[in-house]
This record gives structure tokens, C-alpha cells and sequence, in this order.
């Protein structure tokens, strides 16, 4: 019988080629029947997992001979996507968002590499093949359309909404949370369709919060019967039978303790500290016995290995493992036999591990001790009381203190790294709502048991990785050198410097000397998130890799059985080596051998989730608490520096955001590396760490996020050009353009002769500044000259060209989205072509931004449209721009009034694409000689002054998208539209501004419309 590993291995050999499945059935020489039909199916089973693919040509082959790759998608909000390979050596791959081709985040997929930056560098693809599917239900917002519905999810980075069909609503509402199945995955621009299997109630009811949080994350709450069924078969006691029965060591005479929180409930490890006749100390770690009720392959293992961890949320713990265990049988209660794990090690007075036993244990711990009442008794704070109940133990907890004083004096000298950072708790009411943000305390109590247990694991790693056996460990790997090398060049702006070793290597000892050296000082916090930031996540293993951060060679995690499952697997692992004589019997060997891996990476996939579950949990209860604080004033420190603005951490752990568009007093540029804010005209500087007084100034709950404004900026005025993103009314801004008084939210000219709607417009005529593209030569056409029209401003009559050709007489038809909004644009589309006198879109200036603005039906003076694309006198029926215009260009000087700027509806343009001599009577914005505009003229930050058009060059400064008359920003940044009012600071309605179009084709295929761009800028949710 052929075994799926000969036919992975055949395929792997460097000679092998493509084969059909009947040259592999040749070469295998299968004979009968039943072993082809055995064949086939293996062959199919191999296809499906992902271990070999099939060629258009039917021909089989490995992913990696196949130039493909396989992988995990991790999907971004902004719709794009990486692959993170499953090979480690294997870069990341970008996906840009129409090469996702069905794949959800999450998925394990199959990538075409189809080109790579020169020099090697960042690789793109795109999806062939999605092998899992990790998304089945979506948990989001109902909002239905009486035909149809729309879930808009929680998960930011299922960038389009579901469509729901009328029969799938199963009774939900408006505003409710629901989760959603899918039944059809998203394809092309169609979105993905769904039925809504849970209502979990309306959106602002109490609770239900969090119950989107845990159905989000897909977190299980309640326990399958059968796995009940076992934990309630556990004993409630222990039997002097058992201990006997099982060779435990009798430790129930000792004075051992557990020391948590006071409101911990699961308690897996317990302490002792003896002082021996040889003058060492024998500290003793203690861990609850979990393996022996929790048995592998059982209905609780099975479910443990499925939860990997339990997930503390806000006002609630999702256990592992059933209470009847985590809080009964399993949890080392003060006074009451319990079945352990034992780790004794025996220091010297170099405190050097002179000796070690890793044993099977019975224990009694003698009090149930709070971390509170530990520190107060070894500070001298604790309470008559309190200090006569535990006088009896002073004398070991002294000794503790030293002990683990010396642990972390040593842990330090060897170069680990210790973050000290600080910690918030939420407290909440009996309805979940937060009451107040408290500091975590670090005291002398927790620094004790955090060191016991970095002992015992670091110990129980390195006796097991000697011995050769499968094992689990705890690894962090070395940073990579290229953000290493960043930080290093980012802590120089602080005054610091840092010695690489050999080969400019940096070890875990000079990060640990820095941060000894800002202890205390105003940037301690800040430094230490950059440099947390630099470093890569600690995962499980199966190989024993080191661990980075804590300078150990050996590493693994023994010490919480209870809520983690690496550590009950390796309680078995001790078990069964114990048991038979220091070894494992070969069959055991090679089986747990082949399940580490698959163990290790579950392990650590859970536990990703976890903790994605608990910042969403934090972020929504902080929300929640400064949601009636909004106008209040704080202190805080910048946390964070990007493209778009700045977070400000407060005092109480809080984290907000200041939009570069409400920083009014100037222009400011990014700069990456220093990690700052630089103004163009102030040079003010707002620096990663800088102290800083700000206002609650918005609380969005929808995305759990807070906006803060700084005390003494003043907000942008209605109508102002914002380069920062939005503004409009009238124009006043770069460059010394004045005039073009309109109200961009509704398409209008107010004032002047003769705009596209007959309605006048008002205007100082033209672009006014000092040197004001004087002489402007005539622009030039993708297809040839434009028209030219004469200075004084006299109409010329152009002869109507075709698309991106030389002009020419006919009549042209127009093309385009109309920019009244998501369902207007998709309605004119498939309408088809409205016709209009004149040539289509064109590019506007030199550049190779497109013009797209609609006449009104009425007959248009000389208007242009693109790079020489001269219009007629139409009669036609060209759509109204309602939206914020994509006049992304200005097409040379002229003495007349000029089209719209804004958004304002075609103005009045006084010939073609203006030759005019005429001079301007400004001053320009910046320096003399005007003969560009600012556009072209900055060069400093964003350098958008390097040719192309509009479009490329405001993308060029992290500007966003002007797309459908929508100014939109990429990232939650600096959108730039001339004219309306932009999400400048993006937020959820900017990040999803790229997908409303397709998912909008497809509601209206059903019979409806999804979302509308009302003209005004702002995204409005369907009603």
C-alpha cells in the first residue's frame, strides 16, 4: 500500500516533473482496482490539504517546484493583504486587493509570486487557491434595505459588507448585532453573502459588547456535554491510595504557599523556599497535577487543545478548562491535599544551580496568600492583624524577597530584557459599564513569583532538551536587523547611543543597559514601546531556539497547566519519561515527535487570538469610560507618530488620537525616522514622548476609538482650503488663488457668468499670485493641441475631440461614474453613456490626473475637460458634479475666470485650456515668481513637486484617494479633496471608501443599493 508520504517525497526529489495521475500510477506499478481507487482518493486528499496541487494540465506536483507558495492571509482594513508563508525563510508576500480572488483573512491560501522589488526585496502575488477557510461567520451591524440587508462587520479587516437576502434575515432588525453565516464567499466586485444565524441583540443594549467581542473572535463559551461529562467525573478529594499508588513524594509537611491576586480563582502553582544545612537555598515550585485528570485523546483534551488558553476579557474568563477542574480538583486551595508537579532547585551561594529534581508531589499548601498582603508585610505597611495572623511565615517570605532580588540581579547581568511597563485594570458595574482605570501594581510580591516561575521553566527546559525528548518550548527569536538598526538610529535623537557587537550584532544586554539608562526619565515609556515594537513575538516551538528577550538559552512554559495548553502537554511529557526511567519508548517517541509541531502552532495561534480578544475588549471598555468626557481636559505624552496624526497615551492608560487635519496652525510633515511631526511654516516639532495638554474632543464607539484636539488650536473654518483633507465653500489657500466663492456640498456655482447651471459666479477671475503662470504656454494633449481661447476672456468654440485624441468635430460621448454617490454612480453605469456635446475626460495640465466634470445640460462656454480636450457647445445631457469634484490639475493661467476648483459644478472657463499672457496681481504663497502652482513648487516632506498628475503627486504625501468625488485617505489619514468636507482623518467611513463601489454593484444586481456618497463628503450609512 502506497503511504501520502512516498508521494509527497517522489515530488519533492530535484528530477521529479510534473506528472499525470497515470504516469504516477505507472511509476507507483499499482495493479488492481481497489488500490488505483485508494490511489486516487489519496491523490485527492494530498490536493485538498494543500500538500500538492494540480496544474491546469492536470499534472501533479509540490507548491514549492510549482512557484507557488503556501501560507496564512493576513488582510489589512484598507483591503490589502500579506501572506505570511508557512516556510520561516520564505519573505512575506503582498496582495494587492483585486488578487485576493475570494480569500478572507485568516485563510490558508496558496500565492502566486508574480513580480518582485529589484534587489530581492518586497515580493507581490496574488491568491490561485484558498485551502481553509477561516472565516464562516462574520459578526457585525444588521441594517436592512426591506428587500435586502446589509451586516457591516465589527472586524475591520472584512472590508465588505455582507449582502443578506430577505428569507435570511431570521427576524433581525436595524441596529442589532448579529452573526452571520456565509454562504457565498466575496468573488470579483460581487460581496460576500450571508444568513444571519444569532441575533445577539441591539447594539447599545448592556452586554452584548462584549458577546460580539467572544463571537467575533470565534471564542467558545459553554463546554460540549461529553467534556462536562468528564470534569464532573473527577474526585472532589485525594485518597492516600492515589499517593501511594502513583510513587508521589509526600510534600504536605512543608510550608508552601500560593501567592495571586485577590480575586484570582485557579490557583496552579505554589512556593517554598528552604534554607539547608549546607547553608543554600532549595526553592521549590509547585504546579497543580492537570495531566492526571485531564487524559490525552479525551473529550477534555481535545476541547483544551481547540481553546489553546483561556481569555480574560473585561468582566469575565473564558476557561480552558471546565470550572468543576480550574477551581475544584486542579486549583492548589490553602489546607487541602492537591496533586503536583515539583521543580526543586538548590542554589549555591553564586547562586549557580548546583542541583535540580523534576518529580511527581503531594502538597498542602499552608495559606492562601494576596500579593497585596505579601508586600505590605515585607514593607512594614500590613495591619496589626495581619502581621500577627502570618508571623509564622516572615521568616520564608524574607527569604523569598532575597532569593528572587538576587534571580532577577543575575537575570539582568546576563542581559535580559525588562519591560516595565505600566498596566491598567478597568473596573466595571454589575451592567459592564467602566467605572474607573486603575494601575496594575508591580510590587515586591509579584516580582517574587514572576522570577520563581522564570527559574523552574528555564530549568524544566534545559533537563528535557539534554534528554532529547519531544518537547514544547517557549522561543524568542532575534530581531530582525533592519528594525534593530531603525531603533538604534531613533534612540540617537534622544541623546543615547548603543554598541553593536561582532558583526554590528546588538545583543539583549545593551537593549537592557539602555533601558536602565532612561529608567525614570521623561522618554522611558516611550523608548521602550519602540524598542518592544523592534523585536518579534515569542511563540511555542518545538525546537528549543532560545529565547531573545530573556537572554536564556533554554525556555519553555511549566508553570500553568490550568490556562495554558503547552504546559499540560508537557506535564505528560515529564510524566511518561518518569515513568519509564529518564526515556520514552520509541513508539511514544516518534508519535509525539510528529504531534509537537502541530501543537506548538496551535498553541500559539490561540493565544494570538486571545490576545487580539482582549485589546479589542480594553479598547471598548476604555471607549465606554471617556464617553462622558468628552470637553474634558488632559495631560498625556505622544505614544505614537504617523502619516495621519498623533496618539496621546494619558495617565490612566487611555490612548487617543490627534488627526493631522486638526492640526490647523500649520502643515506638517511626517518624518519616519525621528519619529515626529515637523511644520512647514512654524517648524513647531511634535516628537514621540513630547508631554502635551489636549481635549476629549470625540468618542466613536462604532470603532472604539478616541479623537483628542490640542488646548490651542483653533478648529479649521467652514469652507477653508485644507491640504490636510476637505474644506470647502469659498477658496482661499496656496499660492495666492483667491475668489471661487461656491458651496462645494451641493455642486453649485452661486455667482457669475453664465456657470454649467446658469447660475452666475463671483470671482476675482482666475489664478491671481505674483508671476501668476504668466505667459502660459498652450497645453499639450495626449492626442494634440487643446483649443485655445483669447485673453479677454472671449468664448471659443471647441471643436469636440474623441477620448484622448487630437481635436476634432463629432459629437463625443461622455463617460463615468456620476459623483452623486455610491448608487447614483452605479445607476448611471449601467445605464450606460449619457451623451453631452464635446470630448470626454482627459488628463487635467501636464499631469495624468483625469477631469470628470459634468455639465448641467446647459450650454458650456469654452469649457475644458483634461489635457486639450475642448469642449463645444453641448446640448447633451452631461451629469452635474454634486460631489467634491476631481478637478485634480489646473491647466495653465488665463485673465477670465477659470472651471471650478471644488467641486462647485463646471464654472465658467473662458476658451479651451487657456493661452493667456496675462500676469498675476498677487503674491504667491511661498518665495517669488510664481510660475507654478504650490503643487508643483514644494519640495520639502512630500516632494509632490516631481511631474505627474494631482492624483500620483498627493499620494506621494500620504494624501489619500480622490476617488468617485471623494477625497479619502488610504490609511486613517491626511485625505486631501478640493472641496466638501473630507473624513480627513479617515476613521472607519475613509477606510472604507475603496469598497463601496463593488459591493454596491452587487446589492443592486439583488435589488437595492448599499451605501451613498451624499455629495457632501461624509460616507452615510443605508437607511
Amino acid at each position: 500500500m502506497i503511504k501520502e508520504n512516498e508521494i509527497v517525497s517522489l515530488m519533492q526529489e530535484e528530477a521529479y516533473k510534473p506528472m499525470s495521475y497515470k504516469e504516477l500510477e505507472k511509476h507507483f506499478g499499482i495493479g488492481s482496482a481497489n488500490e488505483f481507487k485508494d490511489f486516487i482518493k489519496m491523490l485527492n486528499q494530498l490536493e485538498e490539504s494543500g500538500h500538492i496541487v494540480r496544474s491546469p494540465n492536470d499534472r501533479y506536483g509540490v507548491p514549492e517546484r510549482m512557484n507557488l507558495v503556501r501560507g496564512k492571509l493576513q488582510a489589512h482594513a484598507k483591503g490589502f493583504a500579506f501572506l505570511i508563508p508557512e516556510d520561516r525563510e520564505h519573505p512575506d508576500v503582498y496582495i494587492n486587493a483585486h488578487d485576493l480572488n475570494t480569500a478572507m483573512n485568516g485563510d490558508i491560501v496558496f500565492v502566486k509570486v508574480t513580480s518582485r522589488s529589484q534587489g530581492g526585496g518586497r515580493l507581490e502575488g496574488e491568491v490561485v487557491r484558498v485551502i481553509t477557510r477561516a472565516n464562516s461567520q462574520i459578526v457585525g451591524v444588521f441594517q436592512s434595505q426591506d428587500t435586502y440587508a446589509f451586516v457591516i462587520a465589527d472586524d475591520k479587516r472584512v472590508t465588505r459588507d455582507i449582502f443578506i437576502p430577505q428569507h435570511a434575515f431570521m427576524g433581525a432588525v436595524s441596529g442589532q448585532k448579529v452573526v452571520v453565516k456565509i454562504v457565498n464567499y466575496p468573488e470579483g466586485r460581487s460581496a460576500a453573502e450571508g444568513e444571519v444565524i444569532e441575533i445577539l441583540g441591539h447594539k447599545d443594549d448592556p452586554g452584548v459588547d462584549i458577546l460580539a467581542i467572544i463571537r467575533k473572535h470565534q471564542l467558545p463559551e459553554a463546554f460540549q456535554p461529553e467534556v462536562l461529562a468528564e470534569a464532573e467525573a473527577a474526585p472532589d478529594s485525594i485518597t492516600e491510595e492515589e499517593i501511594i499508588g502513583q510513587g508521589r513524594r509526600d510534600l504536605r509537611a512543608k510550608t508552601i504557599v500560593t501567592i495571586d491576586g485577590e480575586d484570582a480563582k485557579d490557583l496552579d502553582d505554589a512556593v517554598n523556599v528552604e534554607l539547608l544545612e549546607n547553608g543554600n537555598l532549595r526553592l521549590g515550585v509547585h504546579i497543580a497535577d492537570v495531566s492526571y485528570y485531564v487524559r490525552e485523546g479525551t473529550a477534555l483534551d481535545i476541547e483544551a487543545y481547540n481553546r489553546g488558553c483561556s481569555v480574560y476579557l473585561t468582566d469575565r474568563v473564558i476557561p480552558m478548562l471546565p470550572h468543576r477542574l480550574s477551581n475544584g480538583i486542579c486549583s492548589l486551595n490553602p489546607q487541602v491535599d492537591r496533586l503536583t508537579m515539583s521543580c526543586e532547585m538548590e542554589f549555591d551561594a553564586d547562586l549557580k544551580v548546583v542541583n535540580h529534581e523534576i518529580f511527581t508531589s503531594v502538597i498542602k499548601t499552608k495559606e492562601r496568600m494576596t500579593y497585596t498582603n505579601v508586600r505590605k508585610l515585607l514593607t512594614g505597611e500590613a495591619e496589626p492583624e495581619i502581621v500577627e495572623k502570618y508571623a509564622y511565615l516572615m521568616e520564608d517570605f524574607k527569604r523569598m524577597e532575597e532569593l528572587a532580588a538576587r534571580l532577577r540581579s543575575r537575570r539582568m547581568k546576563r542581559g535580559a530584557i525588562d519591560f516595565d511597563f505600566e498596566e491598567s485594570k478597568i473596573l466595571v458595574d454589575a451592567d459592564g459599564k467602566p467605572t474607573d482605570i486603575v494601575k496594575r501594581e508591580r510590587s515586591v510580591a509579584e516580582m517574587m513569583i514572576e522570577e520563581f516561575m522564570l527559574a523552574a521553566n528555564e530549568t524544566v527546559a534545559e533537563h528535557f532538551s539534554w534528554l532529547k525528548v519531544p518537547f514544547l518550548y517557549r522561543v524568542h527569536e532575534d530581531p530582525d536587523s533592519e528594525k534593530l538598526m531603525n531603533f538604534m538610529e531613533f534612540v540617537t535623537t534622544f541623546g543615547y547611543a548603543m554598541r553593536g557587537g561582532k558583526g554590528g550584532a546588538i545583543h539583549a544586554r545593551s537593549l537592557q543597559a539602555l533601558l536602565e539608562d532612561i529608567k525614570g526619565s521623561p522618554e522611558e515609556t516611550v523608548i521602550s514601546k519602540v524598542m518592544l515594537r523592534s523585536m518579534k513575538q515569542a511563540k511555542y516551538d518545538a525546537q528549543s531556539l532560545g529565547h531573545f528577550g530573556l537572554a536564556a538559552e533554554f525556555y519553555s512554559h511549566f508553570t500553568s497547566p490550568i490556562r495554558r495548553y503547552p504546559d499540560l502537554v508537557i506535564h505528560r511529557v515529564i510524566r511518561e519519561v518518569l515513568e519509564n526511567g529518564g526515556t520514552l519508548p520509541d513508539i511514544r517517541h516518534d508519535y509525539l515527535a510528529s504531534r509537537m509541531n502541530d501543537i506548538a502552532q496551535q498553541s500559539s495561534e490561540r493565544e494570538r487570538v486571545a490576545v487580539d480578544a482582549e485589546r479589542d475588549t480594553e479598547a471598548l471598555k476604555k471607549a465606554q469610560y471617556m464617553l462622558d468626557k468628552v470637553g474634558e481636559e488632559f495631560e498625556g505624552i505622544i505614544s505614537s507618530v504617523t502619516g495621519f496624526g498623533m496618539f496621546i497615551e494619558l495617565d490612566n492608560t487611555v490612548e487617543g488620537l490627534i488627526r493631522l487635519s486638526d492640526l490647523t496652525d500649520d502643515y506638517y510633515n511626517h518624518h519616519e525616522k525621528q519619529h515626529a511631526l515637523i511644520g512647514e511654516r512654524t517648524s513647531k516639532i511634535y516628537r514621540l514622548g513630547d508631554s502635551i495638554k489636549v481635549r476629549v474632543a470625540r468618542v466613536s464607539m462604532e470603532d472604539h476609538t478616541i479623537d483628542f484636539e490640542l488646548l490651542d488650536m483653533k478648529p479649521r473654518k467652514e469652507g477653508a482650503f485644507n491640504r490636510g483633507g476637505g474644506g470647502g465653500g469659498k477658496f482661499k489657500g496656496a499660492g495666492g488663488f483667491k475668489g471661487f466663492r461656491g458651496k462645494s456640498d451641493n455642486g453649485r456655482s452661486d455667482k457669475g457668468k453664465g456657470g454649467t447651471n446658469g447660475r452666475p459666479e463671483k470671482g476675482k477671475g482666475g489664478y491671481k499670485g505674483k508671476g501668476g503662470f504668466a505667459k502660459a504656454q498652450p497645453v499639450v494633449g495626449q492626442g494634440g493641441t487643446a483649443n485655445q481661447g483669447d485673453a479677454s476672456g472671449n468664448q471659443t468654440t471647441g471643436n469636440p475631440g474623441k477620448r484622448g485624441d487630437s481635436s476634432g468635430t463629432g459629437q463625443g460621448k461622455k463617460r463615468g461614474r456620476a459623483d452623486s454617490g455610491a448608487a447614483r454612480r452605479i445607476e448611471m453605469a449601467a445605464r450606460g453613456a449619457a451623451e453631452g456635446a464635446g470630448g470626454t475626460e482627459g488628463t487635467v495640465g501636464t499631469g495624468k490626473g483625469r477631469r470628470r466634470s459634468r455639465g448641467n445640460g446647459g450650454q458650456g462656454q469654452g469649457q475644458w475637460q483634461g489635457n486639450g480636450q475642448g469642449q463645444g457647445e453641448g446640448q447633451g445631457q452631461g451629469r452635474k458634479d454634486q460631489g467634491q469634484g476631481r478637478a485634480e490639475g489646473f491647466a495653465g493661467s488665463g485673465d477670465g475666470k477659470a472651471e471650478h476648483i471644488a467641486g462647485i459644478g463646471v464654472g465658467e472657463g473662458q476658451g479651451g485650456a487657456f493661452q493667456g499672457n496675462a500676469a498675476g496681481q498677487g503674491k504667491t504663497r511661498r518665495g517669488k515668481g510664481g510660475s507654478k502652482p504650490w503643487s508643483d513648487k514644494r519640495e520639502k516632506g512630500g516632494k509632490i513637486g516631481e511631474g505627474g498628475s494631482l492624483r500620483q503627486r498627493l499620494q506621494s504625501v500620504g494624501a489619500g484617494r480622490t476617488d468617485s468625488g471623494v477625497g479619502s485617505s488610504g490609511e486613517r489619514g491626511r485625505g486631501v479633496s478640493l472641496g466638501g468636507e473630507a473624513q480627513a482623518g479617515g476613521g472607519a467611513a475613509a477606510e472604507r471608501s475603496g469598497m463601496d463601489w463593488a459591493s454596491g454593484v452587487n446589492a443592486l444586481a439583488k435589488g437595492g443599493r448599499r451605501r451613498s456618497d451624499d455629495g457632501d463628503g461624509s460616507k452615510k450609512r443605508r437607511r
